[in-house]
């Protein structure tokens, strides 16, 4: 059920980033922007050690900085609850919602879309790497 990968430097990237965003939900703000911080620091990490912008990995952190940006609007700041609990789903648990997300978009699935996709995408068990490698091209 728990999935520490304390051997992973991503997941002591997304630990310490889930600490910023708790402390900035605490209230201190500047929690957020540290996570935006480090966040971009990840992001840069991942495309050189990926060395393409288009690999996986770099998508689901290039798409989790725009969402702590929209968060960052003052009206928004609400949002920061989302990342900070399925931050801590991913540290924890393995789950990570927005590689899931992710996954759907046209040009990261090779199935067409549809609502068993989103089912079998949603609801599957957490798996070790990406979860594009949890599904067959036949499911």
């Amino acid at each position: 059920m728990f999935m520490i990968e304390y051997r992973d430097i991503g997941w002591w990237y997304w630990l310490v980033t889930a600490t910023f965003l708790t402390l900035g939900i605490a209230g201190n703000s500047s929690g957020f922007i540290l996570a935006i911080g480090l966040t971009v620091f990840q992001l840069s990490h991942f495309i050189i050690r990926e060395g393409s912008v288009t690999n996986f990995p770099v998508q689901v952190r290039f798409w989790y900085l725009m969402l702590l940006l929209l968060a960052w609007v003052e009206p928004m700041q609400w949002l920061y609850w989302v990342p900070t609990i399925g931050t801590w789903a991913q540290i924890v648990f393995g789950y990570c919602t927005m590689a899931r997300l992710v996954s759907l978009l046209p040009w990261n699935r090779s199935v067409p879309f549809s609502i068993d996709l989103v089912k079998q995408t949603f609801l599957s068990r957490p798996v070790r790497g990406s979860i594009k490698q949890g599904f067959s091209e036949t499911s």
